[in-house]
């Protein structure tokens, strides 16, 4: 039969599950609503559920699997304790012991969702063959992962990879989700695209094909623009990428990795948005040109099960 681990990518609205080889192939996946009623108290005793069922199906024994890894929205320290996980309901628990007494005392590792996507971008996705990866993802904000010696870099405290909350922009006035002014999650996330594009057309007088979208419009509608060469989508493309080679380039200079992996919603604009990235990234690192070069994730939403997975590997 072989051994085999199981990956979980806990979210808001699902709980994705795969079973994988320990060599990294994916046999199967599925997913689980996440129930957030009586804050969370549901998901984890619906996830054991869930697993003991499929390996029942499969006629797998416990016992041949090595253990479950588990991708949390949040910061979680180094024992699996998590202070809060704002879109589960969970808060001061550790997930990591309560899953692993729900399934027999198996194995559980856990980390933040951005830091195991990282890890299985690097697995098995675009980080392929190398060691030391970072990860941003682009979605509905800016998620991170640092990976050194394929090891998630979480930090002391969980903050390890926030590079979506790194202050890159003095004269922003709005407040981001984390309290903070001027994040690079205000800019480059998706919704932080979309919002560029709205204060630039509000701004300007001059046509532009972004205007037919209106309020309504989305960071896809601005890249698309961009690419058929409307000039004000292509300003805003401009800025988001300016300030995404700025944040690369000050990663670059702190942990050096082999390559940075962009991944998430936005990154589907592909190398259209990376080659407007390395210009920037190369103009404010003109140090050395032998540095982390810029490649795109290649596991989609699949990335979090995979990393979750690898976690149990060591």
């Amino acid at each position: 039969m072989g051994k085999k681990c199981i990956g979980i990518d806990i979210g808001g609205t699902t709980v994705k599950l795969g079973l994988f080889t320990v060599d990294g192939e994916l046999l199967d996946k599925w997913e689980v609503v996440t129930r957030k009623e009586e804050d969370g108290k549901y998901i984890l005793e619906d996830v054991a559920a869930s697993i003991k069922a499929v390996l029942g199906e499969k006629e797998i024994e416990i016992q041949d699997v090595v253990g479950v890894g588990m991708g949390v929205p949040g910061p979680v320290l180094p024992n699996g304790y998590v202070e809060v996980c704002v879109n589960l309901g969970w808060r001061n628990k550790n997930p990591q012991t309560e899953l692993s007494n729900l399934l027999n005392g198996i194995l559980v590792k856990s980390g933040n969702d951005a830091n195991v996507a990282a890890l299985g971008e690097m697995w098995q996705g675009g980080g392929k063959g190398y060691t030391d990866i970072v990860m941003v993802t682009l979605g509905t904000g800016v998620g991170g992962g640092v990976i050194i010696d394929e090891k998630i870099i979480a930090g002391k405290h969980g903050l390890g990879g926030e590079i979506g909350h790194i202050h890159v922009r003095d004269e922003e006035w709005e407040h981001c989700n984390c309290g903070g002014v001027g994040c690079l999650e205000q800019i480059a996330s998706a919704t932080g695209i979309a919002r560029e594009a709205r204060r630039k057309m509000e701004t300007s007088d001059a046509p532009s094909s972004m205007r037919k979208y209106g309020e309504a419009i989305t960071a896809k509608n601005v890249l698309d623009e961009a690419k058929d060469g409307d000039a004000m989508a292509l300003e805003v493309v401009e800025i988001v990428s300016r300030y995404l080679g700025l944040m690369l380039a000050q990663v670059a200079m702190t942990v050096d990795p082999e390559m940075f992996v962009i991944g998430g919603g936005v990154s589907r604009a592909g190398q259209f948005l990376i080659e407007k990235i390395e210009k920037y990234y190369d103009y404010y690192s003109p140090i050395s040109q032998n540095k982390g070069k810029i490649g795109l994730a290649l596991l989609g939403n699949d990335a979090g099960i995979y990393g979750a997975a690898r976690l149990v590997l060591g």
